[in-house]
């Protein structure tokens, strides 16, 4: 599926000074994008995967949730600059498929690394979970209204928020603990929740995703209502940031800017009548730039034709120049890595046995 894109001056000179790479998943499109900056331009690859929801990254590692993997990925740096042997230099980063976890079709949402390893939003099973050599995954925390684990999405886990390391908070769509019982609410019924204690941090909200512990304060969107907000841990109030054209999801911070993904809606069983339809004639699909400062778009890429929904927004520091290989692309299979080595088998390079 062919993926058009229109990039604005504010984001081309933002990337031209941030420091780093923006990486977006899109389930619907079923595509990794990462976007880079050559030295002249924005730039940007994007790589097939199975349903990609929650990206994370950590010190060269990415992970990847897809349809029935939690794919981990790892930058080989040494590589990159000689990807395509005719253009040496042009990328500083080559994220390579190296491990893959078969947990099944457990929905996984958000990902993310922690002390103890790589944690995951399992949505079918309404829990925290972490991966396991011997299983589809280990669970590590379920909401207290959840009274057991089948795969029968009863509140709709989605998103995680880390603090120290640890998991911190997380959203639902809805209390529930029947099958689907997030659905009766959804348009109001989203809540937050304080992970070590057990208890609903806030509520009232439309369909919450990504929320995010940056800078000493918890922040999350309010999908359904197109919102970026700040919660008041103590008192659950939340304060919108900025409004939106579109189903908010995928969060990311860098500097003063937040990096924010937008949706439009087609689906209407799930997604109709919520307040951001209401507030907004038309809806975008787009990674938009807000200044913290602010609370005003700085810049955008919008997303005009072949993707509609996004998942999940990463800014990766360091890299300018990156590539990405799935395990179906041969060159995954060509590029070699060891602690103090790394080459690549290219065909003038070796003969087959006689």
């Amino acid at each position: 599926m062919l993926i058009d894109c229109s990039i604005t001056d504010g984001f081309a000179a933002w990337m031209e000074q941030c420091g780093g790479i923006v990486a977006v998943s899109t389930y619907q499109a079923g595509k990794v994008g990462l976007f880079g900056w050559d030295g002249r331009q924005v730039t940007l690859v994007m790589r097939e995967f199975d349903k990609p929801l929650g990206m994370a990254w950590d010190a060269g590692r990415l992970a990847i949730a897809t349809r029935h993997h939690v794919l981990r990925l790892a930058d080989a740096p040494s590589l990159a600059p000689h990807y395509l042997p005719e253009q040496p230099g042009r990328y500083d980063a080559l994220y390579l498929p190296r491990v893959a976890y078969f947990t099944g079709d457990v929905n996984a949402h958000d990902l993310a690394f922690g002390d103890d390893g790589l944690w995951l939003v399992n949505t079918r099973f309404s829990c925290l979970a972490q991966l396991s050599a011997h299983h589809s995954f280990i669970p590590r925390w379920q909401p207290p209204f959840v009274t057991e684990l089948v795969p029968e999405d009863r509140c709709h886990l989605n998103g995680l928020a880390m603090r120290d390391g640890r998991p911190a908070y997380v959203t639902a769509l809805g209390i529930g603990d029947e099958p689907g019982g997030w659905r009766a609410s959804k348009s109001d019924g989203g809540i937050i929740i304080d992970v070590a204690s057990g208890e609903i941090a806030a509520r009232g909200l439309s369909m919450p995703h990504s929320p995010r512990w940056y800078r000493d304060k918890l922040w999350v969107l309010n999908s359904g209502a197109g919102e970026l907000c700040r919660v008041d841990l103590a008192t659950g109030r939340r304060e919108a940031v900025c409004s939106l054209a579109g189903y908010a999801r995928g969060l990311a911070f860098a500097g003063d800017y937040a990096l924010v993904g937008l949706c439009r809606i087609r689906e209407k069983h799930i997604f109709g009548g919520l307040p951001v339809q209401n507030r907004f004639p038309e809806l975008r699909c787009a990674i938009v730039i807000i200044d913290l400062n602010t609370g005003q778009e700085i810049g955008a890429v919008d997303f005009t034709s072949g993707c509609h929904e996004l998942y999940d927004v990463l800014f990766i520091p360091g890299p300018r120049r990156p590539m990405i290989l799935n395990p179906e692309r041969e060159a995954s299979r060509q590029a070699f890595t060891a602690p103090e080595f790394a080459y690549w088998l290219r065909p003038e390079t070796f003969s087959e046995p006689k």
